[in-house]
């Protein structure tokens, strides 16, 4: 490609060549014909398509015609003379563009004259890169991968940048990117300049680590903010979901939100809490009355059950307490706003109705005697109004013990009662009942206890 530069001027006498007008094959060397330059060999031809040396050491070149060029690229556009026919060596030169209809390009020539070209270059002690003509390049090049800024000096470490050009059209990729209100972006390019980009394939955004912090990254490495996806596409798992803060770093502890839009109908309320762990994964449990002791997960002081779709429950929910899954009781984790295991004494509304439940230190439900007041699972178990008294059985591993509790719940220790239909039960000291009726009992399938009301919805 031709590159064009300033006019030619006459080359000046600095040269030191001898006497003006030498004749054509008077002497080897340097001559002036006319306005021009030429260099005889000791053949007495004219030398062409060449360099030759000046005796003040400098380099110039002999086009076709045989004149000395000036101020022009020669020898296959790799090389630049200055107006005096000199080959420029270690500067820079700024040459009009000739592939635009304005403008200039800058080229920078090594200490054997030649214009750097496809090649990175450390120039005093700034990286710039010179593409296939020579001129040095600026904005995204060698696909993408590195930016160069307005001076061509090779970015490290964060910037805020115009897309590629593939990656400016929303509609061109997938993803549930959340678009910048300014059309730019944060990138990353590490200590040798190369863009930090998701390293698998197939996918449009992924996480990255990048000293010490978490981001979320669009295919082409533009940190993303918001609920992003990993996977790339929508996913049915919140495990698959990153939140993101405005400067692009990955959410971590806990953080209230409103859920992602495809997710948005599992979840009671506009706004949720999520707990994010070290990398920003939200943690999640089995479905409602499915969780097991296991799943219970201890953060900051308190301990919280959370469900499938990484929101803490609240109220109370199921729990299994055996490996062999058979087993469970009830764990209170308050309301709403605090959706943390509890233990104590709590009156729990059911049905319109307060409750009185107990869970021991562990956060269990309760089952047992406690303050002389029978519960089940936490639940107090009381006789019914019309009833006085009656006998619950109450299972205890692989057997069960039959108690007999008032209307308060209460149970009658080592003394005998009647129900109201007249039925006299005996109980022994810890109120267990022993004779019914003055028939012993050794056996008996007596009222079974209630459970709680699960909060499983």
């Amino acid at each position: 490609m031709k590159k064009t530069g300033l006019a030619v001027f006459v080359l000046a006498a600095v040269m030191s060549l001898g006497a003006v007008g030498v004749t054509a094959f008077a002497a080897t060397g340097w001559a002036q014909e006319g306005n021009n330059w030429v260099y005889y060999n000791n053949n007495g031809s004219k030398v062409t398509n060449a360099w030759r040396q000046a005796q003040d050491g400098t380099w110039r070149y002999l086009e076709s015609s045989g004149a000395m060029a000036a101020d022009k690229w020669v020898d296959n556009d790799d090389y630049y003379v200055d107006s005096s026919g000199i080959m420029i060596t270690n500067k820079w030169l700024q040459v009009a563009n000739s592939r635009k209809a304005s403008g200039y390009d800058w080229y920078y020539f090594g200490t054997n004259g030649k214009c750097l070209k496809e090649k990175w270059a450390q120039i005093d002690g700034q990286y710039r890169y010179f593409g296939d003509t020579g001129a040095m390049e600026t904005g995204w090049i060698l696909d993408n991968m590195y930016y160069c800024d307005d001076s061509g000096v090779m970015v490290t470490g964060w910037k805020k940048l115009t897309p590629p050009e593939e990656y400016q059209d929303e509609d061109t990729h997938t993803g549930p990117f959340e678009t910048a209100s300014d059309g730019q972006y944060w990138y990353y390019f590490g200590t040798n300049g190369k863009k930090v980009v998701p390293n698998e394939n197939g996918t449009n955004v992924k996480q990255k680590k990048i000293n010490g912090t978490y981001y979320c990254l669009r295919e082409d490495g533009a940190v993303q903010t918001g609920w992003v996806c990993v996977t790339g596409d929508e996913s049915d798992s919140i495990e698959d979901y990153r939140l993101v803060d405005t400067d692009g770093k990955v959410r971590t502890g806990w953080y209230s939100a409103e859920p992602p839009e495809y997710l948005a109908s599992h979840y009671d309320h506009d706004v949720e809490w999520f707990y994010f762990n070290s990398k920003g994964v939200p943690e999640v449990g089995p479905a409602k009355g499915s969780a097991k002791t296991s799943d219970l997960k201890r953060i900051n002081g308190y301990t919280h059950l959370f469900n499938e779709y990484g929101t803490p429950v609240y109220g109370i929910q199921k729990v299994y307490t055996s490996s062999n899954g058979n087993e469970y009781t009830a764990y209170y984790f308050g309301n709403y706003p605090q959706s943390s295991m509890l233990t104590g004494k709590y009156n729990i509304t059911e049905g319109g109705v307060s409750w009185p439940y107990y869970f021991n230190s562990t956060g269990k439900g309760y089952t047992g005697v406690y303050d002389n007041c029978l519960y089940y699972m936490g639940k107090l178990q009381k006789a019914d109004s019309g009833s006085k008294y009656e006998v619950f059985t109450i299972p205890t591993g692989n057997s069960y013990k039959n108690y007999v509790v008032n209307t308060s719940g209460k149970i009658a220790k080592n003394t005998t009662v009647k129900d109201s239909n007249g039925v006299k039960y005996k109980t022994n000291s810890s109120g267990i009942l022993v004779k019914e009726d003055d028939e012993s009992v050794a056996g008996g399938d007596y009222r079974s206890p209630e459970e709680p009301e699960w909060d499983n919805d």
